[in-house]
């Protein structure tokens, strides 16, 4: 090695801290194809990591401009020296790789390596990547050996640990960084169909009071313009009011109104509008509420919007109770109608579906728990409480 003794921890040092320091599997596998590079001088260095296919997942290369590396070609296969560090998870220090009788040749555009040192990299039995060095730079004032015109000076036992060293923090790191972004993606699913619920709790509702609305309007125009025209402005407010929800569900705000008016004022208001654009009549009682914990006033609001709108929607009922009111330190709500009414083992219309499971995922998220009751021609009761703080 061309370190000084004291120089070489610290070099190590550095790169296990750079290795560390990166989240994102790509630049973590770039910060220890560099470091590599760095720590043993060598002029090439390259990391794959492969699939199932007999190919590399990824590979990043170090030494290479980017107009070579395009030059180069597709990524390489399984083959060679690279297959057998993959398959028979062994160092491999070679003094000329093209004399070796697994070396298969390279593309026309590919740099010349010679000397060449390469080791798997391990999570417990498990092989995860290949890193591997060629050409290793002479120290001042030394030349290649005479029977390599082209390459480096060779790499050493002490070059081999050092590596070996690299590669086992390589596996920790690469193997966070895996975590890292799966965890990530987890997150990602669970807050799209976070969001598919909000979505769907919020705005569906509120889209489908505005389209019978617009209906109710378009009647009366020629027989009584006066309330035609009520019935536009209402319109307009449902419009504003669905506006406000999207925006609110998009940037993970509550409902609109329910910071300013809190959840009695809000469903009340809510209420009147559904009762003003349907033939059904819906009303709304409050007992002895008094604010509740802002998730939970929320929860107990989305599902009020959800049974509602099942209940406008699906039941053809002629009327819909609204009634919150306080239990111990928290709270129950339940919305009853005398529809239709429909067996909730055996349902399998989508909309209500999704409904019922949002209502449920929505109940248990604040601690609360979620009691359907329905049966054909006997109407619907949904009830949610949550606890006391």
């Amino acid at each position: 090695m061309s370190q000084k003794p004291g120089s070489g921890l610290a070099a190590v040092s550095s790169a296990l801290l750079a290795m560390s320091r990166h989240l994102e599997v790509h630049d973590v596998l770039k910060t220890i194809v560099a470091s590599a590079r760095e720590l043993l001088d060598a002029e090439y260095a390259a990391l794959g990591v492969p699939d199932d296919h007999g190919g590399f997942a990824q590979f990043v290369v170090d030494g290479v401009s980017d107009e070579q590396w395009k030059a180069i070609g597709p990524l390489p296969r399984q083959h060679g020296i690279l297959a057998a560090m993959l398959h028979d998870a062994k160092p491999q220090r070679l003094a000329d790789v093209r004399k070796d009788d697994r070396f298969g040749g390279w593309p026309g555009a590919h740099p010349e390596l010679a000397d060449f040192l390469g080791l798997p990299i391990r999570d417990g039995d498990e092989i995860i990547g290949a890193l591997f060095l060629a050409n290793k730079v002479c120290p001042a004032g030394e030349e290649p050996p005479p029977a390599r015109r082209e390459g480096g000076c060779g790499f050493t036992e002490d070059d081999e640990e050092l590596l070996a060293i690299l590669a086992q923090h390589a596996a920790i790191a690469l193997t966070n960084a895996r975590l890292y972004e799966r965890s990530r993606e987890l997150t990602i699913a669970q807050e799209r169909s976070r969001l598919a619920h909000e979505l769907h709790d919020a705005v569906s509702q509120k889209l489908f009071s505005l389209r019978l609305t617009a209906q109710a309007a378009t009647a009366l125009v020629d027989r009584d313009p006066a309330r035609a025209k009520d019935e536009l402005h209402q319109v307009a407010a449902l419009a504003a009011e669905a506006a406000d929800e999207l925006r609110a569900a998009v940037v993970e705000l509550r409902p609109a109104g329910l910071d300013e008016d809190g959840l009695v004022a809000t469903l009340r208001t809510q209420i009147h509008v559904l009762d003003r654009a349907h033939s059904a009549r819906v009303t709304f009682t409050s007992r002895g509420m008094r604010a509740l914990p802002a998730a939970q006033e929320e929860a107990l609001l989305r599902v009020a919007q959800e049974a509602l709108h099942n209940a406008l929607r699906h039941s053809e009922a002629p009327r819909v109770e609204v009634v919150l009111e306080r239990r111990g330190g928290g709270a129950i709500l339940r919305v009853r109608d005398d529809g239709s009414g429909f067996d909730p083992r055996t349902v399998r219309r989508a909309g209500r579906h999704l409904g019922l499971v949002s209502m449920r995922d929505r109940a248990s998220g604040v601690g609360g728990r979620l009691r359907v009751e329905s049966a054909p021609g006997m109407g619907t009761t949904i009830e949610m409480e949550v606890p006391g703080g």
